[in-house]
């Protein structure tokens, strides 16, 4: 099937101005001058160079369709490495449809997904890394992801790895060299050198592995659960913060059963909010349903990346408090000790400063997190949560390389 000439819809489905029909493989320029005629009847499609463009009409058993221009790409200068051509018509589904009916009756057959870039691949336009970044850029929903995946198609990370590859591999044939062939006059390779080059290798590694917990982020969203006894306002955070209804909020203790994620994305970065049930202490909890709920509330923080510690107010911090914060903290997670219902506290010039001094007294084992004073009612300084967030979780993932050390 590889040898086959294969034609796809490359533009988003539905209506729109301008569409494009994308054709790959040895027949492309066959098939294409079967399904379009040159306006200019001295322009013939056999005879196009690649990188140009012709205008003129779409046809289907010689009637025309549509009019449009097609453009030509030239083995191997072309994104699949293969004859390539793409046909520019108006987006109207009727056109489309029609224009891929003619392309199958002309010889080539509908592409699988993926096959062009996997074509890209296998004929060496790309390598594996590339390749992958294709589907990143695609499926980017913000401007980091777009960026990072743009990067990786650019061939920075390919470049990094061959390079380290290149290196070792260059030491390991001149220490193999020096061993096979003793007679010969081949330079020793030095003590000094071989360190040299182990030690780049070393720092290169590390910072890519630095990375990845940075790209993983990036592209499947930075994991955040929300943690605090029941009506501490864990749910009206996650209606605040996506702008609608998505989880219930009572005042009756116990209204979220289950953990319930919530992926959100906007200029900061992509997030997954993850609402647990309120945790009361043992001796207040009759229901068996509600033991099961604390216990997914405990599971969902191994698989999070940061927790949000929410605290009422208008309590300060109770007892059950220091308990809940306590789990986050022996799971070894990035936290963030969020004061919400700030509305409803009488204030002076003072009580902020106070309120931040008896916090860390009653939480002295989590100096490390920062204090966020908000209100999911109102939305205040709701909006700094996601520099918060995205800040703690990097220095999490932050790793320190040897050479730092």
């Amino acid at each position: 099937m590889q040898g086959s000439t294969i034609a796809a819809i490359a533009t988003a489905p539905g209506a729109g101005g301008i569409a494009v029909v994308r054709l790959s493989g040895a027949q492309s320029y066959a098939v294409a001058e079967r399904v379009f005629r040159p306006a200019n009847p001295g322009k013939k499609v056999a005879q196009a160079k690649g990188y140009t463009a012709l205008f003129g009409h779409f046809v289907d058993g010689g009637e025309k369709f549509d009019e449009g221009v097609a453009l030509f790409f030239r083995a191997p200068h072309s994104y699949t490495g293969e004859d390539c051509a793409e046909l520019h018509c108006h987006g109207s589904p009727i056109v489309l449809d029609t224009g891929l009916r003619a392309l199958f009756a002309a010889g080539c057959r509908q592409a699988g997904p993926g096959e062009f870039t996997k074509r890209a691949f296998l004929n060496g336009q790309l390598d594996l890394l590339q390749a992958e970044s294709v589907a990143d850029l695609i499926d980017a929903e913000t401007a980091q992801q777009a960026h990072n995946a743009v990067c990786q198609l650019d061939g920075a990370l390919s470049r990094t790895v061959a390079r380290i590859y290149d290196g070792l591999m260059d030491m390991a044939a001149r220490f193999y060299a020096v061993v096979d062939y003793p007679d010969e006059d081949i330079e020793d390779i030095q003590r000094e050198q071989m360190l040299d080059t182990l030690r780049r290798a070393q720092n290169d590694l590390e910072a890519l592995v630095a990375g990845f917990s940075r790209g993983r982020l990036l592209k499947l969203g930075v994991p955040t659960v929300l943690l605090g006894k029941p009506n501490a306002g864990k749910s009206s955070l996650v209606n605040q913060i996506l702008g609608e209804e998505r989880v219930i909020v009572s005042n009756v203790a116990g209204t979220t059963r289950d953990a319930i994620d919530s992926r959100f994305t906007n200029d900061k970065g992509s997030f997954v909010f993850i609402d647990t049930a309120g945790m009361r202490k043992k001796s207040k909890i009759e229901e068996d349903i509600e033991k099961y709920s604390v216990l997914r509330a405990t599971m969902a923080i191994d698989r999070a990346d940061v927790c949000l510690i929410m605290i009422d107010a208008t309590e300060g911090v109770t007892e059950q408090d220091t308990k809940v914060a306590g789990m986050a903290h022996e799971a070894g997670k990035a936290s963030i000790i969020v004061v919400n219902k700030w509305d409803l506290v009488e204030k002076d010039d003072k009580t902020m400063a106070r309120m931040t001094e008896e916090i860390r007294r009653d939480l002295a084992y989590m100096t490390y997190a920062p204090i966020l004073f908000i209100s999911a009612k109102t939305g205040q300084r709701v909006d700094k949560l996601f520099d918060m967030i995205d800040y703690v979780a990097n220095q999490a993932a932050f790793r320190v390389t040897t050479g730092m050390l």
